[in-house]
């Protein structure tokens, strides 16, 4: 017995958990309409109670005519409620334009208030109850069948409708006897009747309505934003490479041509073509790059007045104007994925984003509630760092190492003529693969070395990011550290640079240690020895390569 007990209790918990969570889940467009459906469905049963049930059957006399009629309109005026409650989501869905006009729920309801109005009527005629009583009773008739009218028809037709109801109802009261005031209070009283009806139906179902068009608006402007960055990036692609394509062909026919006839002008055009197909390559690097970054200014504000307009209290703390584009850039997606998951996840009323800057690291924070039970708890994701290579001797390499998560990567080696030089690289922002929503977001940071944590209890999320800041500007420049821009190692006079880090995996992923991009340019001819601190002279030979891992 205790067990089959205890079996229930836990069985009612789990299906208040689930309604729970299935409330949680809902849309706020979503929770407005079925509050309103609720209070649509309650309403005819709040008049049949105080207006018809409790006062018709205390109020009416104890003959056998006036109980018939009496206790039979009761139960047809409960008829009517349930027809109203049974077709009420068929009438909201022609509303908001999902289903065709439900005409079968309009004819049952209309025959149910003639039905009760002839019993009314009936009633009058044998005076089987006091005049006030049956104003209530006319009062509340006509209500079941003008909430299901109000949705499915327009106001004028409505309104010529009710006129019709009012004129019928007061012509039959003629006939069973009642004069003077009597059936000018009745064709008031249906005429309020209806009118009541339509305001607290119409009324929010237009609302809905709007709210609905607004999310869909949303949605279209949101796939239109999209649309119009893929075509802006596409046309700075074309703008790009078309010329550059165009160029290649045409050097490249006319090398072939050259070559035929052995002139050897054939060599300077390919030598021309190599530096143009390099040129287009640095060109839609920087393309990409710009294409990736973010904002961090642009990002805060977009992201304030964006939950703003979406009902959320939003406030920011702090500004990352003094921070490098790098870190900036890193930040800035995490201000954008942030606000996308509250606007998506949840039903938050507050976000809080704070950013303070505090013994060489960048902290943002991002705090929301509303969120549903049962969210994750994170754990602090793994330092990313890089290492841009060095030159040494007369053939300088570049090269670059990542640590992400628990993996390495170590990008190719490019080798060629420079003289020699070191320096520590930092990872530029940009990250191969980048990936959606958290797992995005550790790809991004760990290329700036940033750690990533988020949690979640009693309805608050929290997001937390560091990121450490860069070396200040010394001598070589801190900017050696930029690790997306590898240097020409053999450029007189200047130290080696470390090679372009290239595009790391996502965190973790250790399978493909070598697939890191371009492992940067070395020294090119005729560019002389190039010193850099700690470093000597290197011998001259042929031109430097570029070197993919």
């Amino acid at each position: 017995m205790g067990t089959t007990a205890l079996r229930e209790a836990t069985d009612v918990v789990g299906r208040m958990r689930a309604w729970q969570r299935s409330w949680h889940g809902r849309s706020k467009i979503e929770k407005v309409e079925f509050q309103s459906t609720v209070t649509w469905h309650l309403m005819p049963w709040i008049f049949f109670l105080s207006w018809v049930s409790v006062p018709l059957g205390l109020g009416l006399r104890h003959d056998l005519a006036p109980q018939l009629f009496g206790w039979t309109l009761i139960v047809t005026a409960a008829a009517q409620c349930l027809q109203a409650n049974r077709s009420l989501r068929h009438s909201i869905d022609h509303y908001l334009r999902r289903a065709p006009l439900p005409r079968r729920d309009l004819v049952v309801a209309g025959v149910l208030m003639t039905a009760t109005m002839g019993l009314a009527v009936g009633l009058q005629a044998v005076d089987g109850v006091r005049s006030e009583m049956l104003g209530l009773t006319a009062l509340f008739v006509p209500i079941p069948f003008a909430q299901s009218l109000a949705f499915s028809a327009t106001i004028r037709g409505y309104a010529a409708r009710m006129a019709l109801v009012v004129v019928a109802a007061v012509g039959a009261f003629a006939v069973a006897g009642a004069r003077g005031g009597q059936l000018v209070a009745i064709g008031v009283v249906i005429a309020f009747a209806g009118f009541l009806a339509l305001v607290s139906t119409r009324c929010g179902a237009w609302t809905l309505s709007v709210m609905w068009e607004a999310d869909r608006a949303r949605e279209v402007e949101a796939r239109l934003a999209v649309a119009e960055e893929r075509l802006r990036f596409g046309r700075d692609l074309h703008d790009v490479m078309g010329r550059n394509l165009a160029v290649i062909a045409l050097k490249s026919e006319l090398a072939v041509q050259l070559a035929r006839r052995g002139r050897p002008e054939a060599v300077d055009q390919m030598v021309e073509v190599q530096r143009i197909a390099q040129e287009s390559q640095r060109e839609v690097r920087e393309v990409v790059r710009g294409y990736r970054e973010a904002d961090l200014k642009v990002e805060l504000a977009g992201a304030q007045g964006v939950l703003e307009a979406a009902g959320i209290k939003c406030r920011v703390i702090g500004s990352g104007a003094a921070l490098p584009a790098s870190v900036q850039s890193a930040l800035g997606w995490v201000v954008r994925e942030a606000a996308t998951n509250v606007l998506r996840h949840g039903d938050a009323g507050r976000c809080d984003i704070a950013l303070a800057v505090s013994e060489g690291r960048a902290t943002l924070s991002v705090e929301n509630d509303g969120v549903p039970e049962g969210a994750p708890v994170g754990a602090p994701v793994g330092r990313g760092a890089g290492l841009g290579g060095s030159g040494a001797g007369g053939a300088g390499s570049g090269h670059g190492a990542e640590v992400a998560g628990s993996g390495s990567e170590v990008a190719g080696r490019g080798s060629g003529v420079a003289g020699q030089g070191a320096g520590v690289a930092w990872r530029e922002t940009r990250v191969a693969g980048s990936g959606s929503g958290l797992v995005g977001l550790r790809e991004r940071l760990a290329a700036v070395g940033g750690t990533l944590d988020f949690a979640s209890g009693d309805g608050v999320f929290r997001l937390a990011v560091q990121v450490p800041l860069p070396p200040s500007e010394g001598p070589g420049t801190w900017a050696a550290g930029q690790a997306g821009q590898a240097g020409q190692a053999g450029q007189k006079g200047c130290p080696g640079q470390s090679g372009q880090a290239g595009e790391a995996e996502p965190p973790g992923q250790t399978e493909h240690p070598g697939q890191m991009g371009q492992a940067g340019q070395a020294g090119q001819e005729g560019q002389g020895p190039g010193y850099g601190p700690g470093s000597r002279p290197g011998p001259r030979s042929g031109s430097g390569g570029e070197v993919a891992a």
